[in-house]
């Protein structure tokens, strides 16, 4: 019998079980509840992107299989997984699964190459049932273009919107007769752009989801890092995508940096070294952060490195990781004046708080003893981006620094908007030392972005005039004149951040709560439990007017919303960034500008 008369055959077989299946469950009688029918799930998705010699791992799922499945067929572009990853094992499971997993194959630690398009055909069958489903993947290089970037800082502001960026502006520079007294940092970067958010699971994204798209260029769900999310309950042996700081440092020797306002094991700086399917593995991902060894770490989260015998530790075990960092060469400091007077060692741990860092507003303005405790000496964002660079830039490889500016998203959760404003000039400060690197050396890429956006809204200025308060003190069109926030000491953060005169703001989604327009003197939560649902806080703006809420009464903080974010870049490789683009996106273009290949490099050994 002849090839072409074989799949005639086979496909007439397929289609007539196909109609089996679907004629039983036309027939099932309407009170029963229907099966979940079987369905083929192919891991990395489809329209996934590569790069050429990108590291994954590669998984096809059956779920919801009515009977045993009696055969199972992956190829790739029309060959075995065998002989397309040769050498590499493939692992087949058909028992002792959990629901609704039925079967599974495996392969890790597999690259792709040369570029083009690849397409996965994934068949599997039982007796009575079909399932089947097809993805196409393009694998691409750097295309030799232009001038390639030695480093690059990838600043995230987490939570960044672009309301939060104007806020940003009015508070550090100022109005006069509708013109800003001066730009931010990153608004004098050359190019400028929006990015899209969404994961591969929901229109809204997590920190985790998000960042990991910039880590890897490839989509994930909310919660996860670094995989494609399975069916398995194991929430670490999700199939995995090589970063971009495990890249660069296979590939090019590059030093790796992470610093962050918050603690270091938290979604954003994990998702650049971690690949689990829980954010909230945090010992597994210091553990993986450890195996990386990034050249250097900053941020708060020093109760993950202490051993549980010591006050503030969460850890389980009486391992002290900060002794293991030593001994692998890393100098440790715990406050600014320490990170002052630390040099210029090849590998840094700063840690400057047992969890998140106080927000600027209260460590470098208030300075309230009971908002900071013990922990009075933090250093800035500005201070660890300098001290990190000057690390860094010791490697003749290059390096690439990620910094995140976190507070922004932590304090909009609880509708602060002043404290979130305050960090993100605190990044944009920490922009201007990057720009002021880059200048001297002409081979760096600044980007400045955000994972995901908030709902907050400029509406105006809030100022009490004529005994008015509350809300008939909002000030909209011309009775809105400009804030009156002074930088009498010209360090670019305003003196009070409590003027006369302040922004109206507002938030599109909350839960129900109070608010008297003025920024709190302390942080505190806008709600408080009240059996299954969260009520306003009433030691928050106790005369401040009911704002009725617009999420479910389960939700006590604003949430993440779905528009897209700015993102801005200057030096090698910035134009790439001046478009509307995937967050995936950004990574590639990351990868173009260094022109980091690792068939090239695979070539060169």
């Amino acid at each position: 019998m002849s090839s072409t008369v074989m799949q005639r055959s086979r496909g007439r077989v397929l289609l007539l079980a196909a109609a089996l299946v679907a004629l039983a469950a036309v027939a099932s009688p309407l009170s029963q509840a229907a099966p979940a029918a079987p369905e083929v799930v192919v891991l990395p998705i489809d329209r996934a992107q590569f790069l050429a010699g990108q590291r994954f791992d590669l998984r096809v799922e059956v779920l919801n299989a009515p009977s045993p499945v009696q055969t199972l067929s992956v190829l790739i572009n029309g060959q075995p997984l065998s002989s397309v990853f040769p050498g590499k094992k493939v692992e087949e499971v058909r028992s002792g699964l959990q629901a609704p997993l039925s079967a599974l194959v495996t392969v890790r630690d597999v690259t792709l190459a040369p570029e083009g398009t690849y397409t996965v055909s994934a068949v599997a069958a039982g007796s009575g049932w079909l399932a089947q489903k097809a993805a196409s993947w393009q694998v691409v290089r750097p295309v030799a273009e232009g001038p390639r970037a030695k480093n690059v800082i990838l600043f995230i502001g987490d939570g960044f919107s672009l309301p939060v960026r104007t806020a940003a502006r009015i508070l550090s520079k100022g109005l006069t007769e509708g013109k800003y007294r001066g730009w931010l940092e990153m608004d004098q970067l050359e190019y400028h752009g929006f990015v899209t958010t969404s994961g591969m699971d929901a229109l809204a994204t997590d920190s985790a989801n998000s960042a990991s798209a910039y880590a890897t260029g490839h989509k994930s769900a909310v919660n996860a890092m670094g995989v494609y999310p399975d069916h398995t309950p194991d929430p670490q042996d999700d199939p995995r995508v090589e970063n971009i700081a495990e890249l660069a440092k296979r590939v090019r020797g590059m030093a790796v940096g992470l610093v962050t306002t918050a603690d270091i094991t938290d979604a954003t700086p994990g998702a650049f070294v971690a690949h689990t399917r829980r954010r909230s593995e945090y010992l597994t991902i210091l553990d993986q952060m450890e195996a990386l060894e990034p050249d250097v770490i900053m941020g708060g989260g020093s109760s993950r490195f202490l051993p549980k015998s010591t006050p503030g530790s969460r850890r389980n075990d009486n391992r002290d990781v900060i002794a293991e960092f030593e001994q692998r060469g890393y100098a440790f400091v715990d406050s600014a004046a320490a990170l002052a007077q630390v040099g210029t060692p090849k590998k840094l741990l700063g840690l400057f708080h047992l969890d998140n860092m106080d927000v600027y507003l209260d460590r470098g303005l208030l300075k309230n003893p009971q908002v900071l405790k013990n922990f009075t000496d933090q250093p800035n964002l500005m201070q660890m981006t300098a001290k990190a660079i000057e690390i860094l830039s010791q490697n003749p490889n290059g390096f690439f620094l990620m910094v995140e500016g976190a507070s922004i998203d932590k304090q909009l959760h609880p509708l602060d908007w002043e404290r979130g404003v305050y960090d993100a000039i605190e990044m944009d400060q920490a922009v201007g030392v990057a720009r002021r690197f880059a200048a001297e050396r002409g081979d760096t890429l600044i980007i400045v972005t955000a994972d995901h956006s908030h709902s907050m809204s400029i509406t105006g200025t809030y100022h009490e005039l004529d005994g008015k308060t509350g809300r008939d003190a909002v000030r909209v069109y011309q009775e809105a004149i400009y804030p009156t926030f002074e930088d009498k000491d010209k360090d670019g953060f305003p003196d009070d951040p409590c003027p006369s005169v302040t922004l109206a703001v507002g938030f599109a989604n909350h839960p129900d709560y109070k608010d008297d327009f003025k920024c709190n003197p302390v942080p505190s939560s806008p709600t408080v439990s009240q059996g299954n649902r969260w009520v306003p806080n009433p030691q928050r703006d106790p005369d401040g007017v009911l704002l009725t809420g617009n999420l479910p009464y389960s939700e006590p903080q604003e949430v993440h919303t779905v528009e897209d974010v700015p993102v801005s870049a200057g030096g090698p490789g910035a134009r790439y960034f001046g478009r509307v683009m995937d967050n995936t996106d950004v990574f590639f273009a990351m990868v173009q500008a260094l022109g980091l290949d690792p068939l090239l490099s695979a070539a060169k050994r």
